[in-house]
C-alpha cells in the first residue's frame, strides 16, 4: 500500500510539472501567467496553497476585466477537469479566497459563471476520487465545501453584498441602520438564507483522515460563521423589537421556526462560544411564544364576546317578535 501511494504521489508530481510546462507554452502571455498562477495554487500536494500562491491568483483581479475573466475560467476549468480530491479542494479554497478577499471585478466574474444555465455553477455533487480510502473520504469534503460556497453566494445575492468580504466589514451600528429600512418579509427572507448557510456548515463530514488542507478549510469556514452570526444578530434584534406592534401571526410563526432551526444548529455544531448570540436566540424564541399566546388569548376574548353579542341580539330579536305579535292581537280585538 505504501509503495502504491509513493508511486501515485510521483505520478501526481509529474502531472503538475507537465501542466506547468504546458502553461508556459501558451499562445498569449496573459493566459500563460494565469495558468501558471492557478496551477501553482492547486497542485496535487495535499497541503493548503501558500499565501504567496493565493495572492498571485487574487492579483489578476486588479487588472482588466478580460484578465479577471480568464483567471476565473482557468480556475473553474481546473476544478471541473480534475479527478483529484486534493486539487479540487485547493481550487475550492482558492475560490473561497476570491469571495472573501478578491476584488469586485474578480468576484463579479465568479458570481456570473457560467453566463447561462440553471445549474449550480460548481456542480460537484457527484465528485468521487476512488484512489484510496483517504481520497474517498476527502471527496466528501469536496462535495460539502462546494455546496457551502454555493450557499455563500446565495446569501450574498439575497443580502445584496458579500457578507464575508474584507471590503465589506462594517460594525453592528451600520448594519442596524440598514435593517431598519427593511420590511418584515425581507428580514425573514434574509434570516432564512443565513440560517440555511449555518445548517450547511452543520453538514460537514465526519472523517478519520483530516489533513492540513481540511484544517485550513475549516478555519476559513469558521471565520465566515462568526460573520454570519453577526448578520443574524442584528436582524433577530430588529424583528424581536417589532414583535408586539408590527409582526402578524404568520410572520411570527415563520420567525419562531427559523429561530428553532438556528437553535438546533448549536447542538449540531457543539459550540459554546459567543454566549450572547445564543442567549439572544433563546430569549427571542421565548418572546415570540409569549406574544403568540397573548394574541391567542385576545382572539379568544374577542370570539367569546362576539358570541355573547350574537346571543344578546338573538334574545332581543325574539322579544321584539313577541311584542309585535301582541300588538297584532290587540289590533285584531279592537276591530
Amino acid at each position: 500500500m505504501g509503495r502504491l501511494k509513493k508511486l501515485r504521489n510521483l505520478i501526481d508530481s509529474l502531472k503538475d510539472k507537465a501542466s506547468l510546462i504546458k502553461a508556459t507554452l501558451s499562445i498569449t502571455k496573459c493566459h500563460a501567467s494565469v495558468n501558471f498562477a492557478v496551477l501553482h495554487a492547486t497542485t496535487h500536494n495535499p497541503s493548503p496553497p501558500s499565501e504567496k500562491r493565493l495572492a498571485a491568483v487574487l492579483n489578476f483581479g486588479n487588472g482588466s476585466r478580460l484578465t479577471a475573466c480568464a483567471c476565473i475560467k482557468v480556475l473553474m476549468d481546473r476544478l471541473h477537469d480534475t479527478q483529484s480530491a486534493s486539487v479540487a479542494l485547493k481550487c475550492l479554497l482558492t475560490i473561497h479566497n476570491v469571495i472573501n478577499r478578491g476584488s469586485f471585478i474578480l468576484k463579479d466574474q465568479l458570481s456570473f459563471y457560467p453566463c447561462s444555465g440553471g445549474k449550480n455553477f460548481l456542480n460537484l455533487s457527484n465528485f468521487r476520487d476512488n484512489s484510496d480510502v483517504e481520497t474517498w473520504e476527502l471527496s466528501n469534503w469536496v462535495r460539502w465545501y462546494a455546496g457551502l460556497l454555493e450557499q455563500s453566494l446565495m446569501v450574498s445575492r439575497v443580502l445584496g453584498y458579500y457578507f464575508c468580504s474584507c471590503s465589506y466589514r462594517v460594525d453592528n451600528k451600520d448594519k442596524e441602520q440598514k435593517v431598519l429600512s427593511l420590511l418584515n418579509s425581507e428580514l425573514l427572507k434574509e434570516i432564512n438564507v443565513l440560517v440555511d448557510f449555518t445548517e450547511k456548515i452543520c453538514e460537514a463530514p465526519d472523517s478519520l483522515h483530516v489533513n492540513s488542507l481540511v484544517f485550513e478549510v475549516m478555519r476559513i469556514v469558521g471565520e465566515d460563521f462568526m460573520l454570519v452570526q453577526s448578520e443574524i444578530f442584528v436582524r433577530v434584534v430588529e424583528l424581536g423589537n417589532r414583535m408586539e406592534s408590527m409582526i402578524c401571526g404568520t410572520e411570527s410563526t415563520q420567525f419562531f421556526n427559523v429561530l428553532k432551526r438556528l437553535e438546533d444548529c448549536k447542538e449540531r455544531l457543539n459550540r459554546e462560544d459567543n454566549d450572547g448570540f445564543w442567549d439572544l436566540i433563546r430569549q427571542t424564541k421565548k418572546k415570540v411564544l409569549m406574544v403568540r399566546e397573548k394574541r391567542e388569548e385576545m382572539r379568544l376574548v374577542v370570539v367569546t364576546m362576539g358570541h355573547r353579542d350574537e346571543s344578546v341580539s338573538e334574545s332581543a330579536r325574539v322579544r321584539k317578535q313577541i311584542a309585535d305579535s301582541g300588538q297584532l292581537f290587540k289590533s285584531i280585538e279592537f276591530k
